[in-house]
């Protein structure tokens, strides 16, 4: 059995910026940048890439990944990552953004020791604190409020809390797109209907709220950042290249 097992849900033809895990930065694909990244998290027993295209495993098993093919008919990453491990034992199933190739390797890690340390949690997520000024308001920068204890109260893409009087200080924590779940939770929560939550916001996560389940959320230092436009390429290319990395 794993105790840890990563998957990267990949699917080729993304609707706001096509092909967009197959873009070169800096030489490599992105897809590889993200696979990179969840490589270097010492937490992890073995990694995949859920593909729904063959030319897209081609492309992971050429720069060394160990690739599955998955249906095409998946409407959520979610899916995906429980068809890919589906005949694996293990213990926690982490969802990596394919799309986020600037993912944090102690993010996965932390989110792995706090869900392997504490049986009674079945999902997990993590948030960052919001230091630039236009990602508040940015509906593509998923916000996240949580309770005294770190657990989710909600996600939205409206800048939550709503400060009702001026206040010295306003924070606004981030929402990092990785998922956290026991093996037996994802089938659970791949299993619920779609809620009202869920399909107002359009963020899945939602769902487990709104069914009563708890989502545990671990604070990071580090950013991340889910490519969706030419502009987010740019932005992603200008801090990996900042890095020095090749």
């Amino acid at each position: 059995m794993y105790n840890v097992i990563g998957v990267i849900p990949a699917r080729y033809a993304s609707t706001r910026l096509p092909y967009k895990l197959t873009k070169n930065i800096l030489g490599k694909p992105l897809l590889q940048w993200t696979w990179q990244s969840a490589c270097s998290a010492h937490s992890l027993d073995k990694i995949l890439i859920a593909c729904d295209d063959s030319s897209l495993k081609e492309m992971a098993e050429g720069f060394g990944a160990e690739a599955v093919l998955t249906s095409s008919d998946h409407t959520s990453g979610t899916d995906r990552v429980a068809e890919a491990v589906s005949e694996i034992d293990a213990r926690v199933v982490i969802n990596i953004q394919a799309d986020e190739p600037l993912i944090h390797p102690s993010v996965i890690n932390t989110l792995a020791e706090e869900m392997l340390a504490d049986s009674k949690l079945m999902m997990g997520t993590a948030r960052k604190k919001i230091v630039e000024e236009d990602e508040i308001n940015n509906p593509n920068v998923v916000k996240v409020v949580t309770d005294k204890d770190g657990y989710a109260l909600y996600f939205s893409r409206f800048p939550i809390p709503y400060h009702r009087e001026e206040v010295a200080q306003k924070q606004y924590d981030k929402h990092l797109g990785i998922y956290a779940y026991t093996k037996d939770f994802l089938y659970e929560f791949k299993n619920l209907p779609p809620s009202y939550l869920e399909r107002a916001e359009k963020l899945e996560q939602l769902r487990a709220l709104e069914a009563g389940y708890k989502i545990k959320v671990i604070e990071s230092q580090f950013d991340s950042w889910g490519v969706d436009t030419e502009e987010d390429l740019k932005h992603v290319e200008k801090i990996l290249s900042e890095r020095g990395c090749a």
